[in-house]
């Protein structure tokens, strides 16, 4: 603990390189990357991109490797951390990067605080009625880490390129938003495929409703965001604008069309149209060097494509029915992928990405390829994470042919229990608190039920 304390002071103290060797109105110099500093990108990759994300997996099972699991991976982002202040090499001015590491360690200072103290089981002088203050807080670090986590990575490949400076900041906010809100997207249609069907009827919504509703609130945004109003119409405004108006009605239409008119859950294909006509949309966008132009075009393929499987997946293999069972069929896995691959292919397609690799005689077929290889590697975990919750959530489980969960000792588990079951991914069980062996599915504990009961109060 006072490590980590004396991490974040030293770290604020010392500046993440040497501004003094950066040429005046550059980002960065000239020398390249040491092996320092590469060491340092590979462990906070590491920690913050493997080790982290699996150990909240198994925090959620209650495995008693989630403490060990978060203990090295705590090690291992200290020592990253105080490599990343101590690299020769290529120096970089003052950049987001540096001033956003400070907030990340402080974010892992606090849930290691917490999950400590959680792990003493304090109970004297009221410390048992408080408990699940810290619980919660202990849960909302937890959720918030990968978000952060993700977002400071972008923010550690922007910085060491020097990208984004100048002119160039809208379209590169524009581009990374964007791409990364696709592949939550897909992430969001991987989870409720495989592990979030439950949750899902217990909302008493379809699917297609939670999609309309961020399409709108996002249409919204980029209706008034992507034009500097009161000023001139310049290149490409108007496309970016009507885009944004689409994406609003279309979330409008989808989510009057999520219910019968009994109020039950309906599917619908809007969201996948709107994705479809997005696609289209940036098949088409016109840019300055002809390598940009091909990424353009192979990201709105991708992206019509996802919106066709969608298509397909709903009308045709899922019939309008929420899900197929247990094992969904081997189509439904395309939507999510091709979705994690469009997010890809348009933060990979800059304006000063796109210069760079015109300027080095790279072809876009290679670099696609790559971008699709980084796709397929992130479904992958995202998969191999799912899977071990789910072997923990329901330990050698299989459908009946009426649609219920069978144990292990042949007694039918009702739809409530699993959607019971379902909650424990709500991150409710992020800490382990205990050192036995994990249970055969996500159980209340008591510090669960005390937050829930201070949460009804």
């Amino acid at each position: 603990m006072k490590l980590l304390a004396w991490t974040l002071l030293l770290g604020s103290a010392i500046a993440h390189g040497d501004h003094g060797h950066v040429p005046e109105g550059a980002a960065i110099s000239l020398e390249p990357l040491d092996a320092t500093l590469w060491v340092h990108i590979l462990l906070m990759g590491l920690a913050f991109g493997l080790i982290f994300p699996l150990g909240m997996v198994l925090g959620i099972t209650r495995s008693r490797w989630h403490v060990p699991l978060q203990v090295v991976g705590t090690v291992i982002a200290v020592l990253a951390y105080f490599l990343g202040h101590a690299h020769k090499g290529r120096q970089f001015g003052k950049n987001v990067h540096a001033g956003f590491a400070n907030w990340l360690m402080l974010m892992l200072v606090v849930q290691v605080a917490l999950g400590f103290y959680l792990k003493l089981h304090l109970e004297k002088a009221g410390q048992g009625r408080i408990r699940w203050i810290f619980v919660l807080a202990h849960g909302i670090v937890g959720k918030a880490m990968p978000l952060v986590s993700w977002t400071q990575m972008l923010f550690g490949g922007i910085a060491a390129l020097g990208f984004c400076q100048g002119d160039h900041l809208g379209q590169c906010l524009a581009h990374f938003i964007m791409g990364s809100a696709f592949i939550a997207y897909g992430i969001c249609l991987t989870i409720l495929l495989l592990v979030g069907q439950f949750w899902l009827r217990r909302t008493g919504r379809s699917q297609e409703f939670f999609d309309s509703l961020i399409i709108a609130a996002w249409g919204c945004v980029n209706t008034f965001t992507e034009h500097r109003w009161g000023g001139p119409w310049v290149h490409n405004d108007l496309q970016h604008t009507t885009m944004g108006i689409v994406w609003w009605c279309a979330g409008l239409l989808g989510m009057w069309l999520s219910r019968t008119r009994g109020g039950r859950p309906k599917r619908n294909l809007i969201p996948a149209i709107v994705i479809l006509l997005t696609g289209f949309a940036m098949s088409a966008h016109s840019q300055t060097l002809m390598i940009s132009t091909m990424m353009h075009s192979i990201f709105g393929y991708t992206l019509m494509a996802a919106g066709v499987t969608r298509i397909i997946e709903i009308s045709f293999v899922l019939k309008d029915r929420s899900s197929l069972g247990s094992e969904p069929n081997s189509f439904q896995y395309l939507p999510p992928f091709l979705l994690y691959a469009s997010g890809f292919l348009f933060m990979g397609s800059t304006e000063e990405q796109m210069e760079l690799l015109h300027n080095a005689g790279i072809m876009h077929v290679s670099y696609v390829l790559i971008l699709y290889s980084i796709a397929f590697i992130l479904f992958l975990f995202v998969n191999i994470l799912l899977h071990i919750y789910a072997v923990y959530a329901w330990p050698e489980s299989t459908q009946s042919d009426e649609g219920k969960y069978m144990n292990a000792n042949g007694h039918a588990r009702s739809n409530s229990e699993q959607i019971q079951d379902a909650e424990a991914f709500e991150l409710q069980g992020l800490i382990s608190d205990e050192e036995g062996e994990p249970s055969a599915g996500p159980r209340k504990t008591s510090d669960e039920e005390m937050a829930k009961e201070a949460s009804r109060h």
